[in-house]
């Protein structure tokens, strides 16, 4: 009899995308009961005059989103996002959240039964229903099971190999079980928890505290005063997680998905860097966004715009003033000072 094998494949291969693709490329070659071809979606571009597919696929590298690193040779780059997860066990999820529901209706009726996912996609859907997590929207759409990865992972750092944490959160802990073989290292260490609401809303929330750290550094406020904005930022993360979804787990806050990862991208993300050009340059966040992220996408601003969507419907601004104020100041010209005038 042939032994069963997990096969897993990534469905994007940005800067975030390609670090991972180095570690799961690895894992596989290292652990008993997986494939050892790792499929990666890649959205096809031309890098002077060559398919970014084909120099991946020759090279090794993800010269636009991840130069110099070197990928695993079994990590193969595929332009056609069905071929990459027809014969997938574990679909590993990393676009820009507001192509998920799209990339799902094309692998609807395309996936193996047995197949489950894991999201590591920072951000929240937003419809006239309420709030949707990605996670909910994948398994909505897919009806697998699916778990969530966050952390504080800055991508250059992870590829580079630099130690880190990360939070894996479940609801089976078999699928646990497989996902952590696939994704600890010795340099990225993999905690799990049985919370895939609570780790999920962190990654997503998160990015929203980073652009107010961002306002506190452009206008040279000082330390004193982002450490107050991190710290109100988690209470109001915390809150909106209690608030909305049943079950968040105290401790989740606590873990590198949490606080960790909270504290890293206020100090050195990309929400946080470009929040800060836009008040030393006076130019708008979607106009920065082109000039300084090399194609990659301010997540940050997209899920204020979301959340802020949710409170305004439901009356909830006043509750948070953090989240509020940081939408204003990004979509309304509110001066950046009031980041700290208005809580």
């Amino acid at each position: 009899m042939t032994q069963y094998k997990e096969k897993a494949c990534l469905i994007g291969s940005g800067n975030w995308g390609s670090a991972i693709a180095k570690i799961v490329g690895r894992n596989v070659t290292e652990h008993d009961g997986f494939d050892r071809e790792v499929k990666m979606w890649v959205f096809e571009e031309m890098i002077n005059g060559e398919k970014l597919t084909e120099i991946i696929n020759t090279k090794h590298e993800n010269a636009k989103y991840l130069p110099n690193i070197k990928l695993p040779p079994n990590v193969k780059a595929v332009p056609d996002v069905v071929e990459t997860c027809h014969d997938a066990t574990v679909l590993i999820f990393v676009v820009p959240h507001q192509f998920v529901k799209g990339i799902c209706q094309k692998l609807v009726g395309r996936i193996r039964p047995d197949a489950r996912a894991i999201s590591l996609i920072k951000g929240v859907d937003v419809s006239a229903m309420g709030l949707t997590l990605v996670s909910d929207l994948i398994k909505q759409n897919l009806n697998v099971d699916v778990s969530v990865l966050m952390g504080a992972n800055i991508a250059n750092e992870v590829a580079a190999e630099n130690f880190c944490e990360t939070t894996i959160g479940y609801s089976d802990p078999d699928n646990a079980e497989v996902l952590k073989k696939l994704f600890h290292t010795p340099y990225f260490r993999v905690s799990t928890v049985p919370d895939v609401a609570g780790v999920e809303i962190c990654g997503a929330l998160k990015n929203i505290v980073a652009l107010g750290a961002g306002f506190v550094d452009g206008l040279r406020y000082g330390d004193n005063t982002k450490a107050a904005i991190i710290r109100l930022g988690l209470l109001e993360m915390k809150k909106f997680a209690k608030m909305f979804y049943s079950g968040v787990r105290d401790e989740t806050f606590l873990e590198s998905c949490g606080v960790a990862d909270l504290i890293t991208t206020c100090s050195g993300g990309r929400n946080r860097r470009v929040a800060e050009a836009m008040v030393t340059t006076g130019k708008p966040l979607d106009v920065l966004e082109k000039e300084m992220l090399n194609g990659q996408k301010l997540q940050g601003t997209l899920t204020a715009k979301e959340v802020y969507e949710i409170l305004s419907r439901q009356n909830l601004t006043h509750e948070f003033p953090l989240f509020t104020v940081i939408y204003r100041i990004s979509f309304e010209s509110l001066p950046a000072s009031h980041i700290v005038r208005d809580l």
